[in-house]
């Protein structure tokens, strides 16, 4: 019997890979994609892509979405809430995994594990600890397309967001620069590939700064909740606005 899971879904190339390998795995039947959503702005947390576009994913994909809003700067006790509501939720369907696209970050997989393990969860790390460069290569190889939507100023200019990922791409990288982007240097959309059962379709809108500012209660990390304002960053990200077509 299959284990009931849900994947968590940031709509970019990890997750796509991540999910890929999960579904040509016998051991696990995902019940949904589950995704964090900015509430004021309808935007995926961090990404910055628009919702409509999230739930093209999902109807392509052919699996059901799971979308948790969160308020544009949340401390961590209001993440955690928001959270565990909708675990508990998928908890009483059955659901005893939860999926997600890391690969190397110690820190962020022991945090979800604590809070999985609190709620009576496993994790499950389809990704974990294959070398990045080997997993960009393979994600290319397979078909899937992606496009750069955020960058971080401190690793990326703005001339590396929109622009799709391939071998240009990697080889435009700067040494310091992860190739999968694992330290948060950029995140991107997936719009095409094996697991999806037509293309994303969408244009490229305008290219902004955003610069987020110190929260007064500094109890919360972007890197454990994923979300689009909830640390202190002393710096600043480029974002390409995708629109539906």
């Amino acid at each position: 019997m299959k284990k009931k899971a849900l994947f968590n879904w940031s709509t970019g190339k990890d997750s796509a890979l991540a999910l890929y390998k999960t579904l040509q795995d016998t051991e696990f039947e995902i019940c949904c994609l589950l995704t964090s959503v900015n509430q004021q702005f309808q935007r995926i947390s961090m990404h910055g892509v628009r919702v409509e576009l999230l739930q093209q994913q999902a109807k392509s994909i052919g699996l059901p979405l799971e979308i948790m809003e969160i308020p544009e700067m949340p401390t961590m006790e209001v993440y955690e809430e928001a959270m565990n509501k909708t675990m508990g939720k998928l908890k009483e369907k059955g659901v005893t995994h939860s999926i997600f696209g890391d690969i190397f970050l110690e820190d962020l997989r022991k945090y979800r594990e604590d809070k999985l393990a609190q709620i009576g969860f496993l994790g499950v790390f389809p990704l974990w600890k294959v070398p990045t460069k080997d997993l960009i290569q393979e994600f290319i190889s397979l078909g899937f397309k992606t496009i750069v939507v955020c960058v971080n100023e401190r690793y990326l200019d703005k001339s590396f967001v929109g622009r799709e990922i391939d071998q240009d791409f990697i080889n435009d990288l700067p040494e310091n620069v992860d190739v999968c982007g694992e330290n948060g240097e950029f995140h991107t959309f997936t719009f095409d590939g094996p697991i999806f059962s037509e293309p994303i379709a969408f244009k490229i809108g305008e290219v902004v700064y955003r610069k987020y500012e110190r929260p007064e209660k500094e109890d919360s990390s972007d890197t454990a909740c994923d979300t689009s304002a909830s640390d202190a960053f002393d710096y600043g990200f480029w974002y390409c606005d995708l629109i539906e077509k």
